[in-house]
């Protein structure tokens, strides 16, 4: 009886940790665009709308996601859960910024980044800078080129920082030591 009693208090004890991990991990939504579509159907036109959101936690990690419903309220709820859905985690340096130049495409957007030096900021437009400014990055700066479409933006910059690694895992990689890299 008294073992059971302390593995149900381990069991529960786990359970609170991760609770309060899951509300230690804060999430931020911003709005990047909202628009009203409209579908022909046979008794006329049928109105809803269509929500852009892109969710980060400025610790590393952020998603980008679209919502359809009859009202905003319904669309943004529907994009945030589609933007957790697709989170990407990011490695971010000591200077707030990535570790190398990257470039990413969505439809017909690209979009390339550079790391830039601590007190730079974030230069970047549209929702790109949304993008940037959620996942944690401080320190870059950042291009769209081709598409002026939100969502392809927001997903192009999603790309790039999905392609970007860290030093060690390079190292990993190339099974080499990770001071042969720095040198």
């Amino acid at each position: 009886m008294a073992k059971e009693r302390e593995q149900q208090e381990r069991k529960g004890g786990k359970q609170r940790k991760q609770r309060k991990e899951k509300k230690d991990n804060t999430w931020q939504e911003r709005v990047v665009q909202i628009r009203r579509v409209s579908k022909v159907v046979k008794g006329g036109k049928k109105l809803s709308f269509r929500a852009i959101v892109v969710v980060g936690n400025e610790k590393g990690q952020v998603g980008v996601g679209v919502g359809k419903a009859g009202d905003v309220i319904n669309a943004v709820r529907k994009a945030v859960t589609d933007a957790k859905k697709h989170l990407i985690s990011i490695n971010i340096n000591k200077a707030n910024s990535i570790t190398h130049v990257s470039s990413g495409t969505a439809g017909g957007a690209k979009v390339f980044m550079r790391p830039a030096a601590q007190g730079t900021g974030v230069i970047a437009g549209g929702a790109v800078r949304t993008v940037l400014e959620l996942a944690g990055i401080k320190n870059i700066l950042a291009k769209q080129q081709g598409s002026n479409n939100p969502l392809n933006n927001a997903r192009a910059a999603v790309n790039a920082l999905g392609q970007i690694r860290s030093f060690s895992q390079v190292a990993k990689d190339r099974d080499i030591p990770l001071e042969q890299i720095y040198s």
